[in-house]
């Protein structure tokens, strides 16, 4: 697949900042594996990006990545590299590993990730089980997947303070289930480490402080290479207190959407932009694309009709959205075979592994791409150009743009080691403890 069409002709910003980013390569990689010595790094990582040709931005990162299986398979070297390097600085002593997925027995796609991850692991040179949180699961269950072994999910018991499954005793936890519903008490107080930790959930964490966070390395980025931050960082705000069904705390929503319109608007002048401005709405927290709409204008807050206010109530595991991030909306304009698309980039420890383009037909330019329709298309480019450049080819060139992507996603990996450590100290009542 070649690279992308970048369909907006006014792509000269972005240019100038590949351009920019590609000149100061060394620069960037020094102060980068500076950083990387003074925090603590996610275990991994995915980031969507956006490419609206006059800007690059990052716009959700997802601590418990779950498209593996999207990657292109030759990345798998590199991510099998790079698992033994997150497990050495983690846990050097983990042999067994007990592997804890969503409860998503019926996704056979989200299924396939978790094999992919589990052979990534073993051929890093672990030992590990699926270990399933599902109720009602008190025997293995194996899983038949397309074109693979079929995938067997193991009850998980307590002992102490220690988890394990049958004939399996893990010196570690690795999480690829998001907390979205609060974390279980089978979880909590292990002796064993668990990776993420949990207060990286959605359970406790914020879209909004993960923002803030980015706020400040955009900025130190953008003095370092001598750029506007906002060409790599969307405007945002948060409002608490928020729910659609009963129409309250839509005053501060409509304040900020028209805010941030504003501060658009100025950027746009100033760089000469005639496209139309937009905020995306969406939940704090969470994931899977729920609770999210795009709009052009404050008083739309008011005019919601009840299918939209149903949309924005209730995201994931049923739970009723009560904050909300006002962002500023990034156009992409990048396309595959005419549909609009969005790079999305792996990453294991601060090691760039992969990634896909998440793609929507059905979708607008100016319209969140992860929604029902979209497909994946994975990044078609060996495994060297995550770190490879080509000064003798233009700034857009595949090795060039996809080690910007690479770039920009690790900004936003630092962004979130800030993040956790920033809130690592949250008191108790924060860690919302789910139903059981």
């Amino acid at each position: 697949m070649p690279i992308p069409h970048l369909t907006n002709t006014l792509n000269a910003p972005t240019l100038d900042l590949e351009k920019r980013i590609l000149a100061a390569k060394p620069t960037i990689e020094h102060w980068l594996r500076k950083q990387w010595q003074h925090h603590s790094i996610p275990f991994y990582c995915s980031v969507d990006l956006r490419n609206s040709g006059f800007k690059l931005a990052p716009v959700d990162t997802n601590l418990f990545p779950g498209g593996f299986n999207n990657l292109n398979p030759t990345f798998i070297p590199l991510c099998i590299q790079a698992m033994m390097n997150a497990v050495e600085k983690i846990c050097p002593d983990a042999h067994n590993v007990l592997l804890i997925p969503e409860n998503h027995t019926r996704n056979i796609f989200y299924l396939q990730n978790i094999a992919t991850l589990q052979s990534i692991m073993q051929q890093a040179g672990m030992n590990i089980r699926i270990g399933s949180l599902l109720p009602g699961i008190d025997r293995p269950v194996s899983v038949p997947l397309p074109g693979g072994e079929p995938l067997l999910l193991e009850p998980v018991q307590r002992k102490k303070n220690k988890l394990f499954i049958q004939d399996f005793d893990p010196c570690a936890i690795l999480l690829n289930n998001d907390l979205s519903g609060g974390v279980p008490e089978i979880l909590q107080n292990l002796d064993q480490i668990i990776i993420p930790p949990l207060h990286a959930g959605w359970a406790t964490r914020r879209k909004s402080w993960h923002f803030s966070a980015y706020d400040n390395v955009a900025q130190d980025f953008a003095e370092l290479i001598d750029i506007d931050p906002w060409l790599i960082n969307p405007y945002f705000t948060s409002c608490g207190k928020v729910d659609f069904q009963e129409k309250e705390g839509l005053d501060c929503v409509a304040a900020a959407v028209d805010e941030i319109l504003s501060q658009i608007r100025e950027k746009y002048a100033q760089y000469g932009i005639n496209e139309k401005p937009f905020v995306i709405i969406k939940a704090d927290s969470g994931t899977y694309g729920m609770g999210i709409m795009s709009i052009k204008d404050g008083a739309e807050v008011y005019k919601l009709n009840r299918k939209q206010r149903n949309k924005m109530t209730t995201i994931k595991e049923g739970l009723v959205v009560k904050n909300v991030l006002v962002q500023e909306g990034v156009h992409t304009f990048e396309s595959i075979h005419q549909a609009v698309a969005e790079p999305v980039i792996y990453m294991i420890d601060h090691h760039v592994v992969g990634g896909f383009y998440r793609v929507h037909a059905n979708r607008g330019v100016d319209e969140n791409l992860n929604a029902p329709g979209m497909h994946f298309v994975p990044l078609a480019f060996d495994t060297t150009c995550m770190q490879t450049t080509d000064p003798t080819a233009r700034p857009d060139a595949a090795p060039n743009r996809f080690y910007t992507y690479g770039v920009i996603a690790r900004l936003a990996l630092l962004a979130s080691a800030i993040e956790l450590e920033r809130y690592i100290h949250l008191p108790s009542p924060a860690l919302a403890v789910a139903e059981t």
